[in-house]
């Protein structure tokens, strides 16, 4: 499984000018980078192994940090940017879990167990691909990682399996289990309280494999712990920096998980940055969403000419369902029932716009968005001082840093779809405001949301929302740092999916990653065989790693896209097909939020990214042509489409 090369490569990274060998080798850079101009020079070789540092956020808007356009003060992202480069066109899975076992196997989502977020309440429960955890199909990166020689670290969020060895539900599904040495680890998708304040008896966080009791006396972050009062970002900062120092004296290089569960809901950060933004979205959506527009074109995160979404329709109230709805009558409208019979969908959701708001409401629409634009200050102080670690111990010039979100914003309506104006203007009494966002000392803080339009802004310049195949759903701010690297390079635009962090975190520690394929074992009912496309890895039959390294095009070994194929997904009946040559999206949503006749929507991404205008009445030999391709996706990895599609919420 390694692959350690001696020989002596330098890479030429236009005015960075260092030199790292693994990142040359494995880009197919040899001795220079012609495509790299401005100053160069050569340095020696490094003769280890780069660290990897790896930065999810949780739910985190495209626009949200400052080097995307956002309003939010987030300097040590800059700095990061300053010293790194960004990519715009980072695509992600709809939701936390199905991204997050993406990112540890390096494959689709459904062949991994992953085709919902958890257990499929419906007729797909049991079915393969959708037990709801990591399952023993899939190859884990930090297994990889650690077997060639790296040390590995995660503290935060893990969501794609909760059973300890030993526990009826069945052991190996945690972190430690799946490759990490250490790590400290939230199991399932979100906190009930960012101040843990967890019940006695609760089965949420492991640390190593054992569960733990975060804010409990004599655990860490409780009382005669380290740090004193436990908040989650802070705490997950602190608990990684420590795994990192416990063995920096032997001298192998280390990967390194920081899976931040901010700006998740509860909405709760501690001072300062709880009033640090206070006043600061007085002016409503537009407003602040029309800024950041502004601020993206001047960046050059989108070009001049970009049309972002125009911004969904006010809804000032629910729009109905059919009348069969959650009838033993009802058959739905999906992607794959949109024949004359299918014709049920579910009721929409309340959706207003700023000047529609009473003033209460606006009060406290206005201070949900302060004390989230909070809580990613603090995260981007944590990230700050991640980074400053590695510099106090001689690690940075080693260490490559990819920062990223899970997936887009946190669109889940207050109220779930109804009417908000009774929570809104409730939390803008002045005692229940005075307390919004703050550790209210129990086991469960108010589950503070922003909402449906917050979620937009955070989304621009894109459509929708997480838990939808549309941009503003898969799309996420990407920010890598090479090691080494000292002044910003180009943006880069080409499609790339989280699927390419894990080939290229392998391609970095110079591992290659299991290929023998795997021996037919056919069905002897069907005759297919089980163990198509399968490798041989540990006495396992696993699914290889299908994402594609990023380091050519990081190198500037390249400048070629790095899909050339057809890529689609699909999950919760949501799906989309992006083309070979990647101009066309075909995307399909169920009504109300899609279509009403339920038919696929086609976009030209190349010139309408905002997915603005609909052109499949235009093209229908190309809309026909993706749909087909869609199929055979869901086909090849196993994906079942819900008789009733709809979203996570």
């Amino acid at each position: 499984m390694k692959n350690f090369r001696s020989q002596s490569f330098a890479i030429r990274l236009g005015a960075i000018g260092v030199a790292v060998a693994s990142l040359a080798a494995l880009a197919a850079c040899g001795g220079s980078d012609s495509g790299m101009a401005n100053s160069v020079s050569s340095v020696s070789v490094a003769q280890k192994r780069p660290n990897i540092l790896y930065i999810m956020a949780d739910d985190l808007g495209y626009s949200d940090i400052h080097a995307f356009g956002g309003e939010i003060n987030t300097p040590n992202l800059d700095a990061l940017v300053q010293s790194g480069r960004i990519l715009t066109n980072h695509h992600t899975g709809t939701v936390c879990a199905i991204t997050r076992s993406m990112l540890i196997s390096g494959t689709d989502h459904h062949l991994v167990g992953e085709g919902t977020m958890g257990v499929p309440t419906d007729e797909r429960k049991g079915l393969p691909g959708y037990e709801g955890y990591l399952n023993d199909r899939a190859l884990s990166v930090a297994q990889l990682l650690k077997e060639g020689g790296y040390h590995t670290y995660m503290a935060g969020k893990w969501h794609i399996g909760s059973g300890i060895p030993g526990s009826p539900t069945g052991g190996g599904q945690t972190p430690d289990q799946w490759g990490f040495e250490h790590s400290y680890a939230l199991l399932g998708g979100a906190a009930t309280n960012h101040f843990a304040h967890e019940p006695a008896g609760s089965k949420n966080y492991t640390e190593d494999g054992k569960y733990v009791q975060p804010g409990q006396p004599g655990q860490p972050g409780g009382a005669g712990g380290s740090p004193a009062i436990f908040y989650s970002t802070d705490f997950y900062t602190q608990r990684l920096i420590s795994y990192i120092d416990s063995n920096k004296a032997d001298g192998k290089p280390f990967f390194a998980y920081a899976a931040f569960t901010s700006p998740h809901w509860p909405l709760q950060v501690p001072e300062p940055y709880l009033h640090n933004y206070a006043s600061k979205y007085d002016q409503g959506y537009d407003a602040v969403r029309n800024a950041r527009i502004a601020r993206q074109k001047t960046l050059g995160i989108i070009p001049a000419d970009f049309t972002p979404f125009a911004g969904v329709p006010e809804k000032l109230a629910q729009s109905p369902a059919t009348v069969n709805n959650g009838t033993a009558n009802a058959k739905y409208i999906s992607a794959v029932h949109t024949a004359q019979g299918y014709s049920d969908y579910g009721p929409g959701v309340v959706d207003k716009t700023w000047s529609s708001l009473s003033p209460a409401e606006k009060k406290s629409q206005a201070r949900y968005m302060e004390i989230y634009a909070g809580m990613v200050e603090n995260l981007d102080h944590n990230i700050g001082l991640l980074v400053q670690h590695l510099k106090d111990i001689g690690a940075y010039d080693n260490t490559f840093i990819m920062f990223q979100s899970d997936n887009g914003a946190e669109g889940w309506p207050i109220d779930s779809g109804a009417d908000p104006t009774a929570t809104d203007t409730a939390n803008a009494a002045n005692s229940i405001y005075a307390a919004l966002g703050s550790d209210n000392g129990l086991q469960n803080a108010q589950r503070l949301q922003y909402g449906l339009r917050w979620a937009e802004v955070s989304a621009t310049p894109f459509r929708l929302t997480k838990g939808y195949a549309t941009e503003g759903g898969v799309s996420t701010p990407l920010i890598v740092h090479l090691p080494g690297q000292s002044a910003q390079l180009p943006t880069l635009r080409p499609f790339t999916h989280v699927t390419d962090n894990t080939a290229t975190f392998l391609a970095v520690a110079q591992i290659m990653p299991p290929a023998t394929p795997a021996p037919a074992l056919l069905n002897s009912l069907t005759g297919v065989d089980q163990n198509k496309g399968k490798v041989v890895y540990n006495n396992r039959y696993v699914y290889p790693i299908t994402g594609q390294s990023l380091l050519p095009l990081l190198s500037g070994a390249t400048t070629a896209a790095v899909h050339g194929a057809p890529f689609g997904d699909e999950a919760y009946g949501r799906g989309y097909l992006r083309s070979s040559d990647g101009q066309w999206k075909a995307l399909w949503t169920e009504p109300p939020n899609g279509p009403l006749d339920g038919h696929w929507e086609l976009f030209n991404v190349a010139t309408d990214r905002g997915e603005n205008n609909d052109v499949s009445t235009q093209n229908p030999s190309i809309i026909s042509n993706l749909i087909q391709q869609w199929n055979s996706y869901m086909g090849g990895v196993g994906g079942v489409e819900p008789l009733r599609p709809r979203g996570y919420y």
